[in-house]
């Protein structure tokens, strides 16, 4: 079939273009390139340029002209094109409200009215629109407000129930009432809504995949807002020390890009059936004071992990995905171990040039606008 892949050219995309075009699809990708995340970066470093069955348009996802031009003949959509910094959106609001949300309007209106030939849309969205994860209180299912930022100050990182309940971390299932910590978050949430709305009303099949914390090879290293193993490897190649935020045991769902791509390929491959989220993730919560050591470890680094009682504005504790929902809709399952994907990410890494560090300047933004809290 023919495919469309917005932001095909970054990270997820260009995994994905690769697997569409080896699976016989014709693909055609539109991406801006960001320099944020490309530097200056060339087409045929990042995709098969040449391929017979690839196009390549450079160009804005917002531009109506050329969006409508491209989605003639497509008979699927893939939207990965996003803004993707969470820290980064709670001072870039309008921006990444315009990226996220603005442009799947558009991307939803045109297929909705002029090209019905789309069968099915899979969103990118984020396991960010549940805030907190799930736990468990008295047996049951709750989901924490966000963390007020007087129990951070205080050191008080845990979430707590009504009453200052201890709670059980659990799997967050797709039911989990959503409750966005970040701006980012919030985008993500009404891309989901819009998706929502649309497949009950036009004969598109739309899918919004909520993926959690991926990683892998060929993950931006110069983008200093996202991308907490790129922004690390990269200071430990350098023996700068490593802020470990809050206590170091806050812990995320570290996902394998080629998971992802699979979970996405499984999505456009399931019979047509209105509207559908599902988690896709390892499904296994993984302490960011764990990450650091294990990059440090098998990068031979001899930086210094320092736990500083930092915190920021928009982040979370913990979050891991439950997957039954996406076992039973996709057959989907995690097939690569995080210790082997760190092993091929970091070997990947070494390949790489050493680049400047900017996540401090990143980090300085937001303490600046009082959104999070900075050692001097």
């Amino acid at each position: 079939m023919q495919a469309l892949v917005t932001g095909g050219a970054g990270f997820i995309g260009s995994w994905l273009v690769e697997r569409l075009l080896q699976g016989g699809h014709a693909v055609t990708v539109l991406d801006n390139l960001s320099p944020q995340i490309h530097g200056t970066a060339q087409p045929e470093s990042l995709l098969p340029i040449g391929h017979p069955a690839l196009s390549f348009v450079r160009g804005d996802v917002r531009d109506r002209e050329l969006l409508d031009r491209l989605l003639g003949g497509c008979e699927m959509v893939v939207h990965l094109a996003a803004e993707t910094g969470t820290g980064q959106s709670m001072y870039q609001i309008a921006h990444y409200y315009d990226v996220n949300v603005q442009a799947t309007a558009l991307l939803l209106e045109l297929v909705g009215t002029r090209h019905r030939q789309v069968r099915h849309v899979v969103l990118a969205s984020s396991r960010s629109i549940y805030g907190e994860g799930a736990y468990l209180l008295g047996g049951e299912l709750i989901v924490p407000g966000s963390r007020s930022s007087q129990r951070l100050a205080a050191g008080l990182w845990e979430p707590v129930g009504p009453q200052g309940e201890p709670l059980q971390l659990i799997g967050t299932p797709e039911h989990a009432p959503a409750c966005p910590a970040s701006v980012y978050a919030a985008t993500k949430l009404a891309l989901e809504q819009l998706g929502r709305v649309f497949a009950q009303s036009y004969p598109t099949s739309v899918t919004a995949l909520r993926f959690q914390n991926v990683y892998g090879e060929r993950q931006s290293l110069r983008n200093p807002y996202t991308g907490i193993l790129s922004i690390f490897s990269n200071r430990l190649r350098q023996g700068l020390p490593i802020n470990l935020f809050e206590d170091g045991l806050e812990s995320r769902d570290f996902v394998h890009v080629s998971d992802i791509v699979r979970a996405i390929v499984l999505a456009l491959e399931m019979e047509p059936a209105g509207y559908t989220v599902l988690n896709v993730g390892s499904g296994e919560p993984t302490s960011v004071q764990r990450i650091a050591t294990m990059l440090a470890h098998r990068l031979r680094s001899k930086s210094e992990l320092q736990i500083s009682g930092d915190f920021r504005a928009g982040d979370i504790r913990h979050c891991y995905a439950d997957l039954r929902l996406a076992k039973d809709r996709l057959g989907y399952a995690p097939e690569v171990t995080l210790e082997r994907g760190i092993d091929a990410f970091c070997s990947w890494v070494e390949t790489q040039p050493v680049l400047e560090d900017q996540s401090e300047r990143a980090q300085r933004e937001l303490s600046d606008l009082g959104l999070s809290r900075i050692r001097p």
